[in-house]
């Protein structure tokens, strides 16, 4: 896949590693500012259950 994208991407090398870079930055962006926001009320992180600690428990520990 990376170097089918490779030769696709035009010009010498360094334009193409440039351009590598700054692809790979924009789907950082867009994961950051799109996909994480969207899809994160879907994710249990908030539900979070502690349960007491019991004197047992303690003693153990």
């Amino acid at each position: 896949m990376y170097a089918a994208l490779w030769r696709i991407l035009p010009g010498p090398n360094a334009v193409k590693a440039l351009l590598s870079v700054a692809l790979f930055l924009g789907l950082v962006a867009i994961l950051f500012l799109v996909v994480f926001p969207a899809v994160q009320p879907l994710l249990p992180f908030d539900q979070i259950t502690l349960e007491p600690e019991s004197a047992a428990s303690r003693a153990a520990g």
